[in-house]
């Protein structure tokens, strides 16, 4: 016997029309490219998200045909968020930290009908176009008063604010199946070409769903949410989404991701939830730091994309009083798989134990499942200490890459992650390394990831980075390479010296390189090929 409830489809749209009815005067707030702040509702955002649907169609963009994005996080792009994809087209972000090769190789193998670009990128797409065949048509996002007046896509090019304006907001969402494509976005591709995840509405509002919850991020029509993660890195890991949901207050931070920048429109909107990467959060903890200041709004913060530093955590708690999510996830995933969320049990545990929770990624999400395998394929027990390859599998995981054919990367129905973990009793998940860097030494095992820990607790470190280096005796052996925090003489043998009783003797770098900086990549992660490939030979004779 079957139930007799209604079926909808789950659809990216019906999260715009929720916001629409019931949210309609909630505030959008958005640090333009040009420079300005820019204030409208989900009201607004909904009327002008029809507009440019019609728009689309004028353009000839049919349903299930690709839409680029080459843009920060603004009110515009929250626009193409839902004309796109409620269209029945399928958005696809472009990430401008990639080079201008693999961006074309990306174009083209998505096929991309129209591109559009904040002016900040103008130069890039100057530089792309030539090298594509697939867009006729480019639209800057903005206003025919900043339109540029030399420039070299001649008739392609088009006026985003001018398209609206020939088109009225009588339009009908159409009644999509839930099965079809909502979005694509490539990998980072710092190994080959990138490859495209593409996500349909149905793995997008489950995604959505799950993310807002209690033990996930928390949010409610209460919070004044900044996404500092990129929009055109993985959906700002569904905070557009969540925040139309929910009805939570939006603000936008455009292209200024400074430390000065984002501490004054959290503070100027009284920002309750942020989420971002550890090397933007590293930046805005410096500027509050030398300016004495502190968070005077700001109650959670959700930190992927690279392992929190337990003394990340500390900063955020102890001096700010900002509780911190640890996450994980991958574009493979939409992005969110686990968050770091107390159980009722671990709220009353002293603070260096419930630090030592918090250095883990967390529990899966629901709608989640991950287990952790052996060399041979056998599951591992979670015990907290047996180390393994993390595999998962889930509503919104992927099962096949984006124009890659019939082959899939699953196995036997898991997507292997990539990443070395461990999981506690609890279902606490901990990234122990990503399996291209862990260090192996005279036959066992390193963790990059701790040393890094370890050597960020030190307070005159500013970025560290673990890796491995070939080794005549041990085959590797650890290479730590630090920026040092402005002003310090911070010497090699005292921080070498500070790892005693902090990990296994013979965890502990065989030497310490001071850096000015470190190669950081698309999706704001540090670049440990680059640096295996200068360093990888230190200890050679």
């Amino acid at each position: 016997m079957q139930g007799l409830m209604m079926q909808q489809s789950l659809l990216v749209s019906a999260l715009l029309t929720h916001a629409e009815r019931h949210h309609g005067e909630q505030e959008i707030v958005s640090r333009r490219v040009e420079g300005d702040i820019h204030r409208y509702s989900y009201r607004h955002l909904a009327q002008r998200a029809r507009r440019m649907a019609n728009a689309l169609a004028t353009l000839g963009v049919g349903r299930g045909e690709r839409v680029a994005t080459l843009a920060w996080n603004g009110y515009r792009h929250m626009e193409l968020y839902f004309a796109v994809s409620g269209s029945g087209s399928v958005l696809h972000t472009l990430n401008p930290r990639l080079h201008v090769d693999q961006l074309a190789y990306i174009i083209e193998h998505a096929e991309d009908r129209v591109v559009f670009f904040d002016l900040t990128f103008l130069p890039l797409i100057e530089s792309v176009a030539p090298r594509v065949k697939s867009p006729k048509v480019f639209v800057a996002m903005t206003d025919r008063a900043h339109m540029p007046q030399a420039n070299e896509l001649g008739g392609m090019l088009m006026c985003y604010e001018d398209l609206l304006e020939l088109h009225d907001d009588v339009f009908e969402w159409p009644l999509l199946d839930e099965d079809s494509a909502s979005s694509l976005c490539y990998t980072s591709g710092t190994t080959g070409n990138p490859k495209g995840v593409l996500y349909s509405h149905r793995s997008t509002v489950l995604h959505t769903y799950a993310a807002a919850l209690p033990d996930a991020l928390n949010c409610s029509a209460r919070d004044v949410i900044l996404p500092v993660v990129p929009m055109f890195h993985v959906n700002a890991w569904g905070l557009p989404y969540i925040a139309c949901m929910v009805g939570a207050k939006l603000v936008f931070p455009g292209p200024a991701l400074d430390g000065k920048s984002l501490y004054e429109l959290i503070e100027t909107e009284h920002v309750t939830l942020s989420a971002g990467v550890p090397t933007v959060w590293q930046g805005l903890l410096t500027h509050v730091d030398a300016m004495g200041g502190t968070f005077s709004s700001m109650r959670r913060t959700v930190i992927g994309g690279a392992p929190c530093p337990t003394a990340m955590t500390e900063a955020f708690q102890k001096r700010h009083r900002v509780e911190v999510l640890h996450a994980w996830g991958m574009t493979e995933l939409s992005p969110i798989g686990t968050v770091c969320s107390f159980k009722a049990h671990q709220q009353s545990l002293p603070m260096d134990e419930q630090y030592q929770v918090q250095a883990k990624q967390g529990r899966a999400l629901f709608g989640i499942d991950m287990r952790i395998v052996g060399s041979h394929g056998n599951e591992l027990p979670w015990d907290g200490e047996s180390a393994g390859d993390l595999q998962v599998r889930g509503h919104w995981v992927t099962q096949q890459y984006f124009g890659a054919g019939v082959e899939s990367p699953l196995c036997d129905g898991w997507f292997p992650t990539g990443d070395i973990a461990t999981i506690d009793r609890h279902g606490f998940m901990q990234i122990t390394d990503r399996s291209k860097d862990v260090i192996k030494s005279g036959g066992e095992w390193i963790s990059s990831a701790a040393i890094e820990n370890v050597a960020y607790l030190h307070p005159e470190v500013s970025t560290a980075v673990c890796i491995a280096a070939r080794h005549p005796k041990w085959d590797e052996r650890p290479l730590l390479l630090v920026v040092k925090k402005p002003g310090s003489e911070l010497a090699s043998d005292e921080l070498l010296s500070f790892f005693n009783g902090r990990v296994a003797r013979w965890w502990t770098p065989d030497a310490v390189v001071f850096v000015d900086t470190v190669p950081i990549g698309a999706t704001g992660k540090v670049l440990k090929n680059q640096l295996r490939d200068q360093f990888g030979n230190y200890y050679l004779p």
